[in-house]
């Protein structure tokens, strides 16, 4: 019997609660000091949330898609690990089970659908640490995934399902938002196919729901707490002129976030959802794909794609 392939699911990482913050600030920082304000200010951030439940979230992604695997290929086939930045369990503890299971070649497939470079430089340390510590460990990141059919169905069903919530007069006029992770601009400049890949993602999805093109924006979120400029315009600097031409309910559709973590649950749900509310909008947005069987099928397209001869692989 051939050995087994190795999927491994990777992604940043977060604090569970407010407790967790200066270790997990620590480690994104790489050792580096944290200033007393800013921990206090995310500590703040998780107390309004409670929790943080990215972690959790990606265990059960991560036992869905081995269930999924299983089914299609049968047990034995493929073994699914999941592996972190910033939390545990790590890449590299991912990998060491991995190869305890006696699996071949390793497929990481990062849990953000576009790459930029400043995210997948993080990615190729941990996965060249865990080569280091593995030798045998035949490991290779999967390409971005940002319009693969299975992604874009996914994201356009939610669409479509927050839609039918809204009110009946803002059904068919309220804007829709695609958003992301802002990242700092000089980052980009450098490699605008961030830029692209998330543009690439909405347009996709706003065909596939039938949007009209002036319906929807994209726009950026998250920016951190650097003092250089961050790709714009942040979703919140759309409320006021929104509300100008008369939109009541907006809704908001991240396209590379995954699951339900502070970027979603505070940044969204609390900060731009009162600023919206301050100009007299409701804010909505899609429900987060978390562990749902479309994002499973998702990720198992990308695995079938990687398995194939010819895998469109990032390192």
């Amino acid at each position: 019997m051939h050995a087994p392939k190795g999927v491994l699911l990777m992604t940043f990482g977060s604090a569970v609660t407010a407790d967790d913050v200066p270790e997990y600030l620590a480690s994104v920082r790489g050792g580096r000091a944290v200033p007393d304000d800013v921990v206090a200010e995310f500590q703040r951030r998780y107390r309004v949330i409670g929790r943080s439940p990215l972690i959790d979230v990606t265990r059960a992604q991560g036992d869905a898609l081995q269930r999924h695997l299983d089914a299609e290929l049968g047990v034995g086939h493929v073994v699914v690990r999941v592996g972190m930045l910033h939390s545990r369990p790590r890449v590299d503890d991912a990998v060491s089970e991995l190869t305890a299971h006696g699996v071949g070649a390793i497929v990481g497939i990062v849990l953000a659908p576009q790459y930029s470079p400043v995210i997948l430089a993080g990615y190729e340390r941990a996965v060249a640490r865990a080569r280091e510590a593995h030798p045998a460990a035949d490991v290779r990141i999967a390409g971005a995934w940002h319009t693969l059919p299975e992604w874009i169905d996914s994201l356009a069903e939610r669409l479509d399902a927050a839609l039918a919530t809204l009110p009946p007069a803002s059904r068919e006029t309220a804007p829709v938002i695609f958003t992301a992770h802002s990242l700092p601009r000089a980052v980009v400049d450098h490699d605008p196919g961030y830029i692209d890949q998330l543009r690439d993602t909405a347009a996709a999805v706003s065909s596939r729901a039938g949007l009209a093109p002036g319906r929807w924006q994209f726009a950026y979120q998250s920016a951190g707490h650097t003092p250089e400029p961050w790709l714009t315009p942040d979703v919140k600097d759309l409320l006021p002129t929104l509300r100008e031409d008369g939109a009541r309910d907006v809704l908001i559709v991240p396209v590379q976030f995954l699951a339900d973590h502070l970027e979603i649950l505070y940044d969204l749900d609390v900060a731009a959802r009162d600023e919206a509310r301050a100009l007299g909008i409701t804010m909505h947005r899609i429900e987060m794909p978390n562990a749902s069987p479309p994002l499973i099928r998702a990720l198992a397209a990308v695995v079938h794609r990687e398995l194939a001869p010819n895998p469109a692989s990032a390192a």
